[in-house]
């Protein structure tokens, strides 16, 4: 089995439900809260009973990747995933029901295993149409020759996105010369004229063959009856007949590889980068977790063998380690980014030395115990939230069974610093090494790849643990939220209190610090930035990899203002960073390291296409004189200025301005609030900030409407970037308005007006949307709109985004738009308010501008009441088509064609 980093979760299980099953379910084996069901159609059904946030996570997993695709159908899966949103007989619109719902939702494909899944609002009537959904798209979508024409499109201009990429492009070479025979050597994306022959009979055939309930596993996760859930299931879901067809078998096996393989790419770019694949077992094999090990004590930043030994000498900016574990045998890579102009052969062999010395050099004691601390952090916080589960499971459940999460983090304990090595030694080898050409050799060193054991045979004596966690069921409401919070002062940092019972004593924290004003701050733009990046890299305490080690230890997730801990942690965690923020050592040694970095990160979006064409309009509208704190930088004055930069500089900033002279604090989540209290006042009142503080306030100013375009060679994928400045603040009348108006043109997701435009109708964009901003103590409001297409459809794309844009302003927004708006945005801010770390932000931003969440109850009151002749009216009055500016960044000689 492969231990995976996955996504932060919080899943609270219910108490198991005495219940009757439905006629023909079966029942099955139970983990921490999950059971597993089977329909008699082969479904099977995952139930994870979570009250403790009002949100339920849907997630249907298909046994189906690109690996299941043949000769001429690369991108297939892919492509057939974004088809599945294209509607069935009783669910026509899905992606305007998403957003009407407010539903948060998307689909995944990977080599084994594809995925969908929506998260919502805890409601029966949500979760019976997400349900009724599901079950009719897994065999009734239309899959139609039509939506195949506008999706190629589409699913093209993404493939041309990742064109852009150096790494990705670096990494499909990579795949596609490691493997001879074997489909993990096919991108997953798909190969370009794939994506555009694909003929729809084949499409539909693979529909038919692959997405039917015994191929499928359904998961339902978060706050729902589990006996009224399983009944619906077995009412739709189980109305599906069992198929009679069986599932293609699949023989090829890769041969051994017998030699060294290089390889280049020679692209425009601005980084140098090198890439060393290796071939490994799948990830059920018993070596698969200790070479996960390895991956982890090589590849991690900033406690890493490789970090250390490239990172901190200079000679590399940035290292990894990467593994994406299948049924099959896959790869592991491991990587450096250098900086244009040094040597990076030096680095190559450097890295490979590393790699395939570990053998030799077996992780010591810290290291192993370091790895299994990261590993079983991730595992915990992935046990702890519903809304990613689906995804966090669905590549378990590809290797055969989704215990296996729970086996692979049992195991933690019993792997050995020497299985680690000797893992690495069988097959970190040079005839198993691809970095790019063949090397004829008489002693060949092969590496044998041994058959793996299945699930069940894992499995056979495993016994899941029980849960043993708790949490409240929490109201949301902004009535409640503030009965439950209380607010106080600490000198001038205002605080924020919300203690509440959590799944796991889980704790969210927000701090916001303020200091200077625009005279104090005036040419201090990096100085400011550098300062803050150097906290974390070293105090008077602790170096930067014990300072890592040390949050970790406190299970502290997230940045030093804005971090996730336990209740047991919270109060030496928040001594750690009033720590951190006080008694910051600034080291030479990281200083330099950051120069680099900075330096390297800068010049790597020089030739992008979605930053020049950002950059180039925020640099158009910008409108204070150079060396104001707003004022925008452009990226020669950037270099420029981390070159020239001063460590003593950066001393002296932080000890002038850093202080709780003004700031909020705000805690949401399982805590002490006495302890909390007590701790804030030891550890934050007093230090005062030498400067003056005055809030530094942005201002609308009128900008002439301009066309810009911008020449980005050899890159497939383009970039359009437009803005209409607009006097607005957040409490406007408009403002509410407004935003309904923005979500219906541009914020909506795939069935607002303008990706119903750009993408679902005439495929030219994967990718786009509009945001409106608005100021909170001044006017600088505006409208952006951005999207992403291939050069050659720049101008198709440009014409679309201005006919939306006037059709809007002249025939305004009908009554279901507006309906439609105001339910999706309302069970949003519903959804977020569920959210511990967004509500200690939101009441961090509320304390400094002396609001509360009654505001937030207000202001939703005048939204739900609006009108389309109101949206239609802010909207006509502050958004002026002929005002809109553009700019455009392309391959001119792509776009010509």
């Amino acid at each position: 089995m492969q231990i995976k980093y996955v996504a932060a979760l919080l899943l609270t299980a219910s108490s198991a439900f005495a219940q009757t099953l439905p006629a023909g379910v079966a029942k099955g084996p139970s983990v921490e809260g999950i059971t597993e069901y089977r329909l008699p159609n082969g479904l099977k059904v995952l139930l994870f009973p979570d009250a403790s946030k009002p949100t339920v996570t849907v997630n249907v997993t298909y046994l189906v990747g690109s690996r299941h695709e043949n000769y001429g159908e690369t991108g297939m899966a892919h492509l057939l995933e974004h088809l599945m949103f294209k509607g069935a007989p009783n669910h026509r619109n899905i992606p305007q029901q998403f957003s009407e719902r407010g539903m948060e939702f998307n689909g995944t494909t990977s080599l084994d295993r594809t995925n969908y899944y929506e998260v919502f609002q805890a409601s029966p009537e949500n979760l019976k149409w997400a349900l009724d959904m599901e079950a009719e798209r897994m065999t009734k979508s239309f899959i139609a020759k039509k939506d195949l024409d506008s999706e190629m499109t589409v699913v093209r201009n993404e493939y041309e996105s990742g064109e852009n990429s150096p790494f990705e492009v670096l990494y499909k070479r990579l795949e596609s010369i490691a493997y001879d025979w074997h489909s993990y050597g096919r991108s997953t994306i798909g190969n370009r004229s794939d994506i555009e022959n694909v003929k729809i009979e084949n499409l539909q055939a693979f529909y038919r063959t692959y997405y039917q309930p015994d191929n499928a596993v359904l998961l339902v996760a978060g706050k729902f009856d589990p006996s009224q859930t399983l009944a619906w299931i077995s009412k739709t879901f189980g109305a599906i007949p069992k198929p009679k067809r069986k599932l293609p078998q699949f023989w090829t096996v890769e041969p051994t590889q017998d030699g060294e393989r290089q390889y280049a790419v020679h692209r425009k770019g601005d980084v140098q980068i090198v890439l060393v694949g290796y071939k490994i077992p799948s990830g059920l094999h018993n070596d698969a977790d200790p070479l996960a090990f390895m991956g982890q004590v090589l590849g991690d930043t900033p406690n890493g063998r490789l970090h250390k030994q490239l990172v901190e000498t200079g000679k590399a900016a940035q290292v990894f380690a990467m593994t994406q574990p299948g049924i099959a045998p896959s790869l592991q890579v491991f990587g450096a980014v250098v900086k244009m102009g040094q040597p990076i052969g030096s680095v190559r062999d450097e890295l490979i030395a590393a790699v395939e010395g570990f053998a030799k050099a077996p992780p010591t004691e810290e290291e192993m115990e370091r790895t299994r601390r990261e590993y079983s952090n991730s595992i915990e916080k992935a046990l702890n939230n519903p809304q990613q589960v689906g995804v966090a499971l669905s590549d378990h459940i590809a290797l055969g069974d989704w215990r296996l999460l729970f086996q692979g983090r049992d195991g933690l304990a019993s792997i050995t610093s020497a299985q680690v090595a000797e893992a690495a030694g069988r097959y970190m080898k040079r005839d198993n090494r691809t970095v790019g050409t063949f090397v004829p050799d008489d002693a060949p060193q092969r590496a044998e790849i041994g058959a793996a054991p299945t699930a069940a045979e894992l499995l056979k004596d495993y016994k899941g643990k029980a849960s043993a966690l708790t949490s409240e069921n929490f109201d949301p409401s902004q009535d409640n939220i503030m009965a439950r919070t209380e607010l106080k002062e600490i000198g001038n940092l205002k605080l924020a209190l919300l203690p509440k019972k959590n799944r796991g004593e889980t704790v969210a924290l927000d701090m916001r610090l303020h200091w200077g004003d625009e005279k104090n701050q005036f040419g201090k733009q990096m100085l400011s930035a550098a300062a803050d990046q150097m906290l974390a890299r070293g105090t008077s305490k602790y170096s930067r990899a014990q300072l890592a080690d040390a949050m970790s230890k406190l299970k502290m997730s997230g940045s030093l203002y804005h971090f996730e801990t336990t209740r047991e942690h919270l109060p030496a965690a928040l001594r750690l960073v009033a720590h951190v923020l006080k008694d910051a050592s600034f080291p030479e040694t990281e200083f330099e390291q950051m120069r680099q970095q900075w330096i390297v990160g800068i010049e790597a979006s020089r030739n992008d296409p979605q930053a020049m064409a950002g950059r180039k309009l925020a640099e158009y509208f910008d409108h204070w004189p150079k060396g104001d704190p707003r004022s925008v930088m452009t990226l020669d004055e950037q270099v420029e200025a981390v070159k020239a930069m001063k460590l003593a500089d950066v001393k002296a900033y932080h000890a002038e301005f850093y202080g709780t002279s003004r700031g909020e604090l705000s805690v949401v989540g399982d805590f002490d609030k006495a302890e909390l209290v007590k701790v804030a006042s030891e550890e934050l009142a007093g230090w005062q900030s030498k400067a003056a503080y005055t809030p530094i306030l942005d201002k609308h100013v009128e900008k002439a409407p301009t066309r810009i375009t911008l020449d980005a060679p050899d890159k497939e994928n383009g970039m359009f970037a437009a803005r209409i400045n607009i006097p607005l603040r957040t409490d406007d009348p408009d403002y509410a308005a407004l935003e309904v108006a923005n979500y219906i043109f541009g914020n909506g997701g795939l069935k607002s007006r303008l990706m119903d435009r750009i993408r679902q109708k005439e495929g030219l964009s994967y990718g786009g949307g509009s945001s409106l901003d608005a100021g909170d103590r001044d006017d600088a409001g505006g409208l952006t709109i951005e999207a992403i297409a291939a050069p050659q459809n720049m101008v198709k794309l440009e014409a679309a985004v201005r006919q939306e844009l006037e059709r809007a302003v002249k025939s305004g927004f009908t009554a279901a738009e507006v309906a439609g708006a105001k339910s999706g945005l309302m069970q949003q801010r519903v959804q977020n308010r569920s959210k511990d770390d967004v509500v200690a932000g939101a009441w961090s931003h509320f304390r400094y501008l002396d609001r509360t969440f009654v505001w937030s109850k207000e202001y939703e009151a005048k939204l739900k009441v609006l009108t389309a002749e109101q949206v239609s009216a802010a909207f006509r009055k502050h958004i002026d088509p002929a005002k809109l500016s553009v700019v455009i960044a392309s391959d001119a000689s792509k776009a010509k064609r």
